[in-house]
């Protein structure tokens, strides 16, 4: 199997003022394509480091990618110490210098000396097109190695990667690509360990698959690798450890791969031909959000009612003032009200209520800060969850948002509750 090694340059990255996406956007597409990522480094703006980087990178994998440091300053350094590692020359390209020049025109601007810099580069290496920027890309085999650079920029770098990088990887690593298999089984309603100690007897055991639990707010994403002799024998092995895993976690998984737990929440209503309609108080309209990130939502969702006020429970959802005096707002009773409130208003086949305190502040002895009720009325019946969160304000409401979710996909399915 191919090894990858990625590094991802900038101070700002170390600084923690900007978020490394780009390594974890190349490691999904590598691990596509079938070339394991073994290693990753994010270094700083220094000529040391970004060497020290690639060295170990090449140390390590057949292929290196970096992205960032390609531009046209001082402390864009990172070909440079890509071809000092490698021990290859570069030389101006006089087609990238007019390219550079064309695009400097096009603003009406002279182009800076400095720009020059990014028309340098080795011979024998495929200068990998850059539409969105100044900075051109590079893709060189050198020996048994490969080096490929992508700008730091995410919206330049996935754009070359896609469009540039992708197929040249497809034609020199690709034989692996068919030979690997992938897939990502995730889980709600059980903790990390609990998954561990669930799947001992498959992690002890793998059959050939390379098995790794991920922690994704609140999910766990449980993500195999099967390498065989050929494609068809990877998804032989893929299948049979995938039905393990299954059988095991049982309704606690609701997806695999690509889909998320409101895209399935989706389809279930929109095949059923039903409506949902929720009232939300601490999730501060955080499940409508949700619902309706996806287009065409207006097929199986009515709308949303934010009622943090008593006063809105009451004139919107009908809730009881004797209910919200003798149980608070934050009880089961409440929830159940207000779940039974936004059907009427709506006249949805659905109702779901989220009342809890999310908060720093709020919370008491006997109801403390994390503590929600989660209520799902349909024409049938009203259930209520109670869940005592932790992650603060913000890890609180995204729980409860799931949760949410996951209690209707329950409910439609016929899955037993978690």
């Amino acid at each position: 199997m191919n090894k990858a090694y990625i590094i991802s340059t900038g101070t700002e990255l170390m600084l923690g003022t900007t978020v490394d996406t780009n390594s974890v956007y190349l490691s999904r597409k590598l691990s596509d394509l079938g070339i394991k990522v073994v290693g990753k480094s994010i270094v700083g703006d220094s000529a040391e480091y970004i060497r020290l980087a690639f060295q170990t990178g090449f140390q390590s994998a057949d292929l290196v990618i970096a992205s960032g440091g390609l531009g046209p300053t001082l402390d864009d350094l990172t070909k440079d110490a890509a071809c000092q590692v490698l021990d290859v020359p570069m030389e101006l390209v006089e087609e990238e210098v007019q390219r550079l020049k064309d695009f400097f025109s096009r603003w009406g601007r002279t182009m800076p000396e400095s720009n020059l810099r990014q028309a340098m580069f080795p011979p024998g290496a495929v200068i990998l097109k850059n539409p969105r920027g100044t900075a051109p890309g590079m893709y060189l085999r050198q020996g048994d190695k490969t080096v490929v650079l992508l700008p730091g920029p995410p919206r330049e770098m996935t754009h070359m990667y896609e469009n540039e990088v992708e197929p040249l990887l497809r034609r020199d690593f690709g034989s692996d690509a068919g030979r690997v298999a992938n897939r990502t089984i995730k889980v709600l309603g059980l903790g990390e360990s609990r998954v561990d100690e669930i799947l001992a007897e498959v992690l002890d055991d793998p059959q050939g698959c390379s098995l790794a639990l991920l922690a994704r707010d609140g999910e766990i994403h449980i993500k195999i690798t099967a390498e065989g002799k050929d494609g068809a024998d990877s998804l032989r092995i893929l299948d049979e450890i995938c039905q393990q895993i299954m059988e095991r976690l049982g309704d606690y998984v609701f997806a695999c791969d690509e889909d998320t737990l409101e895209s399935i929440v989706a389809n279930l209503l929109a095949a059923q031909g039903s409506m949902l309609a929720v009232a939300e108080s601490c999730t501060g309209g955080l499940l409508a959000k949700t619902l309706t990130d996806i287009p065409g939502s207006s097929q199986y969702f009515w709308g949303s009612v934010t009622c943090y006020s008593n006063q809105a429970k009451e004139r919107i959802l009908g809730v009881s003032p004797a209910t919200l005096e003798q149980y608070g707002a934050v009880s089961p009773q409440t929830a159940a009200e207000m779940a039974r409130g936004i059907m009427t208003v709506s006249g949805a086949d659905y109702g779901i209520a989220i009342t809890g305190i999310a908060g720093p502040d709020g919370g008491t002895e006997s109801k403390p800060v994390g503590l929600v009720y989660i209520a799902l009325q349909d024409g049938q019946q009203c259930q209520i969850k109670e869940m005592h969160f932790v992650g603060g304000r913000d890890g609180t409401r995204i729980l409860a948002t799931k949760t949410a979710l996951d209690l209707l996909r329950r409910r439609i399915t016929g899955g037993k509750a978690g």
